[in-house]
């Protein structure tokens, strides 16, 4: 299964946002505040051209929700199929990932974490294990950890500590270790820092 495997803090740098959302990345964007290289502390050739902005934020996407160029395509076309702002409609698919929402779930720390919970099968969707991180997950669906999951140290500790703000279009219950999609998520409720509009003008052309 495809996936991206390199350096991680690079990537935070580059763009300028903890992508993985962890403690590493934040430290690393405090004490060098500037893109990797050996030219990073200056302006880089092209800074803040329009061309560099939107694909800026498209890599941002891309990272934060851990899927590779041919994949964010395919679910950018799927986007635009679909009634309403193409920009919302990305993020909104990207959003309802099994491996998003077993993150915003509160029991994997990072989004890679989560797509690894899955890929090992421990999360159920309607009672039915699912491995596949890419999943769909529609309204009404529940999502549950399986019994070798719900024991697992890892994940009970991230349930018991993580600082997660669990979001408005899901809802837990049986402590914390199934969840239901109650509706899908509007933009208010995709607290991610993409300007998805740009992403949009991107591929537009």
């Amino acid at each position: 299964m495809a996936r991206y495997t390199g350096p991680k803090v690079r990537i935070s740098r580059r763009l300028g946002v903890n992508i993985y959302e962890n403690t590493k990345g934040s430290k690393a964007l405090e004490r060098r505040p500037f893109p990797p290289g050996t030219h990073g502390r200056t302006r880089r050739r092209g800074a803040g051209s329009e061309y560099l902005l939107q694909l800026q934020e498209k890599q941002k996407a891309k990272y934060i929700y851990g899927v590779l160029e041919r994949q964010f395509r395919k679910a950018y076309e799927e986007a635009t199929r679909l009634a309403g702002p193409t920009g919302e409609n990305l993020l909104r698919l990207l959003e309802c990932r099994l491996d998003n929402v077993v993150y915003r779930a509160g029991w994997a720390n990072t989004r890679p974490q989560a797509r690894q919970f899955v890929s090992h099968g421990l999360v159920l969707v309607d009672g039915k294990r699912v491995n596949i991180p890419s999943y769909s997950v529609g309204r009404g669906q529940v999502v549950t950890l399986s019994e070798k999951a719900a024991n697992m140290i890892v994940i009970q500790h991230n349930i018991d500590t993580l600082d997660h703000k669990m979001v408005g279009w899901i809802d837990r219950a049986e402590g914390g270790k199934q969840v239901t999609v109650r509706e899908l998520p509007s933009r208010e409720q995709i607290d991610v820092p993409v300007r998805e509009q740009l992403i949009v003008e991107l591929y537009s052309k």
